[in-house]
């Protein structure tokens, strides 16, 4: 575990020094925070909303949204492990005495936080200043905040487990763009970034409740503002951590396999 420890830490310390293009990364989610929460306070004055999750609530899980968009962001990519993969440097991953899964995931995980770490504050500060209707709330009680605390750590962890299996298809396909664009487009639709899952016809998001996606977004978010339960919440992290387990463990045996079939570009 030191290795994979070592090897976090070293990832996180690079990603904190790419300051300028945090903040610059700031204003452009200011921009995009508020062109959503003009889309949706005009779907709710509209009268078309037949929901429970209030525009109150909306404005909450926007705002969260913004901040920890690293954190649950299907079209992050590391260009390094694209390239390792497709110019034959994979070879030298390969003789390293360490298990080249927890290896690549230590490297995901720390990039994703190291990128949150420099813009989630700001956004939250004045997102929690803003004139109403664009306020956020506070957490609806410590519970909330307690929960989402922690669905939001494990919903990260299922994000990184999700993204892992991009790499172990580049390495199948040796091009990765396919699979990115896959994943980023269908993954980001059912995480409810696009849309909310209680906006969703009710047919279409009992589907999407059993998948993973939606366990790295919309679940912390609304359980922020208390719109899923104490005990609702308590049920869903248990259902993240089993799908958690479950995605580790098919990355791994995947990952396995491939490097018994793996081909080395170049030679």
């Amino acid at each position: 575990m030191k290795a994979y420890i070592q090897y976090f830490k070293i990832n996180l310390v690079t990603g904190l020094q790419y300051r300028v293009a945090a903040y610059a990364g700031v204003c452009t989610q200011f921009f995009w925070g508020f062109m959503y929460l003009m889309i949706f306070q005009a779907y709710y004055l509209s009268g078309s909303s037949n929901t429970d999750f209030s525009f109150k609530q909306m404005v909450s899980y926007i705002w969260l949204q913004q901040a920890f968009l690293s954190l649950i962001m299907t079209w992050f990519r590391d260009n390094e492990l694209f390239a390792l993969i497709t110019n034959g440097n994979l070879a030298y991953e390969l003789c390293r005495p360490v298990d080249l899964y927890h290896f690549w995931y230590a490297k995901l995980l720390a990039k994703r936080l190291a990128s949150a770490a420099l813009r989630f504050l700001p956004i939250i500060v004045v997102a929690l200043l803003l004139p109403e209707p664009y306020r956020m709330s506070l957490p609806a009680s410590y519970a909330s905040l307690t929960l989402f605390i922690v669905s939001m750590t494990v919903g990260t962890l299922v994000m990184v487990s999700l993204s892992m299996f991009v790499y172990l298809l580049t390495m199948k396909t040796l091009s990765g763009t396919g699979a990115l664009l896959l994943f980023a487009v269908v993954g980001e639709f059912l995480s409810g970034s696009i849309i909310p899952l209680p906006l969703m016809p009710d047919a279409f998001r009992k589907i999407v409740e059993v998948l993973p996606f939606r366990f790295t977004a919309d679940f912390p978010f609304r359980v922020y503002s208390a719109h899923i339960g104490t005990i609702q919440a308590l049920q869903g992290i248990v259902l993240q951590l089993v799908w958690l387990f479950a995605l580790m463990l098919i990355g791994k045996l995947w990952m396995s396999h491939q490097l018994k079939r793996v081909s080395i570009q170049g030679g």
